[in-house]
């Protein structure tokens, strides 16, 4: 029997939030998929197959680690799994998917994501993709040449960022990213590096709604400066489970978040 997790967080009213809106996606997150291990392909067949059943699903976000090690092989066995879903879904690069002097780089990754599917439109591992007024922004924090489990975002990945809420100043915004700012518990070694920096820019723009993340296996919803930090566990993890996020604008009132934890059988 699925168990759910359901959450509701209100925001402070934004600026920017403008007219009503509703938007239902879903986060996948640390799948570590690797072929020829039929508990890892299986879990995922099956939670294709049940977001597919799901209704009112606008896209679906991976958010890294989408293969246990960077091999070619694995991602495009990956994505043509993926391609099995009803709606559009778009990927975070995570700190197990690529190795540049390992076989996979960022550039090449993005290549066979691209070619396993043509409806895969991103080139760089930064973007921005919109639905309706809602806007949905992938920042990069993966490492290719010396890859580990502490995230880190470039100075130039966060200029590019600071532009683009800028440029969307007046849309609700949504950060999907691999590495979280806010940690949903303590462990150094996947700290990421000097987050201050990151959730000091945040803190220049009032359009930002949520960052979303995994890399840490982990459940952890917190609240920081009017922020909603998402972090969702692993695929792999017992039970195994996804996460189906709605966001809600209703002009007038504060933005809301329902997040809802959903078990596979």
């Amino acid at each position: 029997m699925r168990k759910f997790f359901l959450s509701l967080i209100c925001f402070v009213i934004l600026q920017a939030a403008g007219s009503a809106g509703e938007i239902k996606f879903v986060q996948v997150t640390d799948v570590h998929y690797s072929s020829g291990n039929e508990y890892k392909e299986q879990v995922l067949k099956k939670t294709i197959a049940d977001i597919n059943k799901q209704s009112k699903i606008s896209f679906v976000v991976f958010t890294g680690d989408n293969i246990d090690s960077p091999n070619p092989v694995y991602l495009k066995e990956f994505v043509k799994m993926a391609n099995k879903l009803n709606v559009p879904y778009y990927a975070v690069i995570g700190n197990h998917d690529v190795f540049k002097n390992g076989g996979l780089s960022k550039e090449q990754y993005l290549e066979i994501m691209r070619y396993n599917n043509i409806f895969y439109k991103p080139k760089k591992p930064n973007y921005v993709f919109k639905k309706d007024r809602f806007v949905f922004i992938i920042v990069d924090g993966a490492k290719e040449v010396i890859p580990g489990p502490a995230g880190y975002y470039r100075e130039d990945t966060l200029k590019w960022l600071d532009k683009q809420l800028k440029k969307y100043k007046n849309n609700p915004v949504t950060i999907f990213q691999h590495y979280p700012l806010i940690e949903p518990k303590i462990l150094k070694s996947h700290r990421t590096h000097q987050a201050e920096v990151y959730l000091d820019l945040l803190g220049k723009h009032n359009n930002v709604i949520a960052v979303i993340s995994g890399h840490y296996h982990v459940n952890g919803e917190n609240m920081q400066n009017g922020i909603y930090h998402i972090s969702t566990p692993s695929l792999l993890n017992e039970p195994n489970s996804y996460k189906i996020i709605t966001v809600v604008t209703t002009r007038g009132f504060s933005p809301m978040i329902y997040t809802e934890l959903r078990e596979v059988k």
